[in-house]
């Protein structure tokens, strides 16, 4: 391992271009190549970032001698493959979130990893952000007293084009996979394990879900209460209650750059969250570091954490009624 921590980007979409925007400001990073499914397109992306290496396949990212770790950016369909490809290769991967497309997926990645001694995370960015970093310490204090309750939602209005992947069931279209694992992951985080979920969706004419709402009561005894949607543009904020008062994640809740304590008494204060670049830095640095030290799973994202989130998402879907050729 040097001391610069090499990136190929595996993908070429927006999602990869805002990872590769965010690598600009880590330190110690290095993009150093990016592979797609066609020459052109990953020569086109390798001049926009000023990337030596560009691959025309995805088999051949995952062999490139000057690469360390993965970003994995493709549609949520190909995820497990590629980074099966990439480990495969012998390199770290970093995968984009949803993880896989479902629990049975997540295990045989996982399970590779952990044989062949590999780093491996879901890049569920928002776990490595300030403004939750914040929220924990504040809920640590005992300011907000014993905590009861997580509300969170995620939504914004989506094309409705039946051809678009997010309305498409052959690309893992739907508001839970794209947008509900936020509130998801984060109630988790801050919650902890799950003992029961219970979820309602209004369901497309494609087949996917439209807007999807899960209750899920967490094994201390506390409550979170989600929702996502791609037909509504809501408030998209996050509220921790306790005993004594709230402390709430302004919208954006996942790209929060303030949190607001309410008290019972009437007092509130606001805290400043700022992030580095625009957000995906911060995974991107703790990923680095695992590297460095030779760690396969980060503390805030460990595998176990990951698996269990892909049978969160699995259950919600059969109550919904919501399948994927994955499934099958």
């Amino acid at each position: 391992m040097t001391e610069k921590v090499r990136w190929g980007i595996l993908g070429t979409g927006g999602i990869a271009r805002a990872f590769a925007t965010g690598l600009r400001d880590t330190p110690g990073a290095v993009l150093a190549a990016v592979g797609s499914r066609t020459k052109e397109s990953a020569l086109a992306f390798a001049r926009e970032f000023d990337i030596p290496a560009s691959y025309g396949s995805y088999s051949e990212l995952a062999q490139a001698q000057e690469v360390d770790i993965i970003y994995i950016g493709t549609p949520h369909t190909m995820h497990a493959e590629n980074a099966i490809q990439a480990l495969r290769g012998g390199k770290a991967v970093l995968c984009e979130k949803p993880f896989a497309m479902n629990r049975r997926e997540a295990g045989e990645v996982v399970a590779l990893a952990r044989a062949r001694n590999l780093f491996l995370m879901e890049a569920m960015w928002t776990r490595f952000m300030p403004a939750l970093a914040e929220v924990k310490r504040i809920m640590a204090s005992g300011e907000i007293g014993a905590v009861t309750q997580v509300h969170a939602d995620f939504g914004f209005s989506a094309t409705t084009d039946p051809a678009h992947r997010i309305n498409n069931p052959e690309l893992g279209g739907g508001a839970l996979l794209d947008l509900g694992i936020y509130p998801l992951s984060i109630a988790c985080a801050l919650l902890g394990k799950v003992d029961t979920v219970q979820a309602q969706a209004i369901m497309g004419e494609t087949g996917v879900d439209l807007s999807t709402a899960f209750t899920m009561k967490h094994v201390g005894g506390t409550l979170s209460v989600c929702s996502c949607s791609m037909r509504a543009r809501s408030s998209s904020e996050l509220v921790v209650s306790g005993t004594k008062g709230s402390v709430r994640m302004h919208r954006m809740f996942h790209l929060a750059t303030e949190v607001t304590v309410d008290l019972l008494d009437g007092s509130s204060r606001t805290v400043a969250t700022p992030y580095l670049g625009n957000g995906y830095t911060h995974e991107a640095i703790e990923a680095g570091r695992c590297l460095k030290e030779g760690l396969i799973e980060h503390p805030l994202m460990t595998h176990d954490d990951t698996l269990s989130l892909m049978g969160l998402l699995d259950t919600i879907r059969r109550q919904i009624g919501l399948r994927y050729p994955s499934d099958a």
